[in-house]
């Protein structure tokens, strides 16, 4: 059997593929793009939607493929359909085309990323005791790939014309997928069919669902249109290239330095603290819209990265967390399947929103305050949640 600190790295590079590179990267793609085929806001914020949208569909079919379909099978399907669906982006200029492109490409990357995650949570399960490796270092590993696809992506995009930079994320897509095939040879998660479904009582868990429904709308919104954002402030190309990358590296980072309160906290305390970060590292990107501040808007933009990228990730493990706290073992797949939809749903959303604003008059700083101030009433909602007591067995 691998090592499984290499079995998780090679994991690592599905998560780096399934989000790093085929959805995060648009925000690099998009001022270009935006620039030479002449799209509102509006529609640049739709071909994030389309994305969400895919990624949603593609979740949803996931446990009924999983009872068929060994789950290494899926993830590595769902690597490689992201990596040549990345190359068509370059051969396509209509909105429609594009549009449903985003899509498929959502529907790949569900596949690649929850069937990665499934996989590094049973790679962690089975550690032997005594192990030096522990769960925590095979599940940071796995999410920090995340980050790692945001590094690659900044660095392969920005030379690059956009249709070439499609062409390249593909390849190293298809670099990255090869890789995890020769990394988990010897990890299986064989179908199980006829596994029962435990049905949930979600009203207990509202305040929680509120406040991820506003993160999912709020947190898509810097992801999307950040870089576009930093360009328009006048930052030139080799600080907005450092920015992402420490955007990127704050993910990679963001799996350990959470890690200590998703344990302590077994209420919304943890949701409501990360959602309030997130608020003030969007209104940090805009801050320098607002007013001249000379050479103290560089140090603000930074910081404005640096915090959102180690903490957006951590937002996901909080509600897993939380349903783990909170719900009997039986109950967790659908306890997830809930805070997965309804994030979803706000992602779904959350890019065409900001986009409306932008174009109505508000521009990228009035769609950033609207994304600024949904984060901030999701830590809200969560501050209420409550723990439930139930013990989880």
């Amino acid at each position: 059997m691998s090592h499984p600190l290499v079995a998780a790295a090679a994991l690592a590079l599905s998560a780096a593929v399934s989000l790093g590179l085929a959805r995060f990267s648009y925000a690099l793609l998009l001022p270009p793009m935006r620039a030479d085929l002449g799209w509102s806001y509006l529609t640049a914020g739709a071909m994030n939607t389309a994305n969400a949208a895919g990624y949603l569909v593609g979740a949803l079919l996931l446990p009924a493929l999983l009872r068929r379909v060994d789950a290494r099978t899926l993830m590595l399907a769902g690597g490689f359909a992201s990596a040549l669906l990345l190359a068509v982006h370059a051969a396509l200029r209509s909105d429609l085309a594009l549009l449903l492109l985003r899509g498929a490409t959502g529907v790949a990357s569900a596949a690649a990323f929850a069937t990665g995650g499934l996989l590094a949570a049973r790679l962690a399960a089975a550690l032997p005791a005594g192990s030096r490796v522990t769960p925590g270092q095979v599940l940071g590993l796995y999410y920090g790939g995340t980050g790692v696809g945001i590094v690659a992506s900044s660095l392969v995009v920005p030379p690059l014309p956009w249709p070439a930079a499609w062409v390249a994320l593909a390849a190293v897509a298809a670099l990255a997928s090869a890789l995890t095939a020769a990394g988990t040879r010897t990890l299986r998660s064989p179908p199980a069919p006829g596994t029962p479904r435990v049905p949930v009582r979600l009203a207990p868990l509202a305040w929680a669902l509120a406040g991820y429904g506003c993160f999912g709308l709020g947190y898509i919104g810097y992801m999307t249109f950040v870089v576009t954002l930093l360009r328009e402030q006048g930052l030139g190309g080799a600080t907005v290239v450092a920015f992402y990358m420490l955007l990127g590296l704050g993910v990679v980072a963001s799996s350990w330095l959470w890690a200590p309160l998703l344990q302590r906290w077994r209420g919304g305390q943890t949701l409501a603290l990360l959602n309030g970060l997130l608020a003030v590292a969007t209104l940090l990107a805009v801050l320098p819209a607002w007013r001249d501040l000379g050479a103290a808007a560089l140090p603000l933009v930074f910081a404005s990265g640096a915090l959102f990228g180690s903490v957006f990730l951590s937002v996901v493990a909080s509600t897993t967390a939380l349903v783990r706290h909170n719900l009997p073992a039986a109950a967790w797949p659908g306890g997830i399947a809930a805070f997965t939809i309804v994030f979803a749903a706000g992602q779904i959303v959350g890019p065409s929103l900001v986009g409306a604003v932008a174009d109505r008059g508000g521009g990228l700083t009035g769609g950033f305050v609207l994304s600024a101030a949904l984060l901030a009433l999701g830590s809200l909602l969560a501050l209420r949640q409550r723990a439930l007591g139930v013990p989880p067995g």
